[in-house]
């Protein structure tokens, strides 16, 4: 793991409350609705990448969904999200690791990411990335990034923009694009951050083709 960088975001969620983190958001409603949107059942196996003391894991116990895995560089952020969600920790795998570094062990029905893939800036990284989530995705993969309108640097670190046609681009030798939309992200400080989500679906090995959904 690169130290420096877990340090960074180990000092980010030491020093600052939610409400000072551009990311916040009470309800994660786009992500939720991504996640509706392919049908699967309570069972299903989520792994939310990057998510920090994000609180969709918790709207997602409230739902009912009894696999959940929450992933983040920081134990700091990872521990904030135990310390409210209490007992109802306990329902949830916590993994502490850099993205790159991540070895998972089992497969996941749904693979979430708002905002940590854009901060992936080489090459080498991104492909890194793509390679773990091809292996350990079996059924849909959602991604939330900066789109080419939004900021061009978060938390003080460069990030990647993306549009609808790179985004797809990245990761269409391991998925089919399904649908994406375009949303203005109003910060905790009524600032407005433009995203691009995505939503896709593992294909099969060697298939190339991209399907279209409703």
């Amino acid at each position: 793991m690169e130290e420096s960088l877990k340090m960074h975001w180990e000092k980010v969620y030491e020093t600052k409350a939610p409400e000072q983190l551009s990311w916040t958001q009470e309800v994660p409603k786009t992500s939720l609705n991504f996640i509706h949107s392919f049908g699967l059942p309570k069972t299903a196996k989520i792994i939310d990448i990057g998510g920090g003391d994000s609180r969709l894991a918790d709207c997602l116990l409230e739902e009912g969904f009894e696999n959940i895995t929450v992933l983040d560089i920081s134990a700091n952020a990872l521990d904030k999200a135990k310390q409210r969600l209490g007992n109802k920790a306990e329902k949830i795998n916590w993994v502490v690791s850099d993205i790159n570094e991540f070895e998972p062990t089992t497969t996941f029905d749904i693979w979430h990411d708002r905002a940590t893939f854009h901060f992936l800036t080489t090459g080498e990284q991104i492909a890194k990335y793509i390679d773990t989530a091809k292996n350990a995705v079996s059924g849909f993969l959602t991604i939330g990034t900066f789109s080419d309108y939004g900021p061009e640097k978060c938390s003080g670190l460069e990030i990647k923009q993306y549009t609808e046609i790179t985004l797809n681009k990245e990761l269409e030798k391991g998925f089919n694009k399904i649908r994406c939309i375009n949303e203005d992200h109003i910060t905790p400080f009524n600032t407005t951050q433009h995203f691009l989500f995505c939503s896709f679906k593992r294909h099969a090995a060697g298939q190339q083709e991209t399907l279209w959904f409703k």
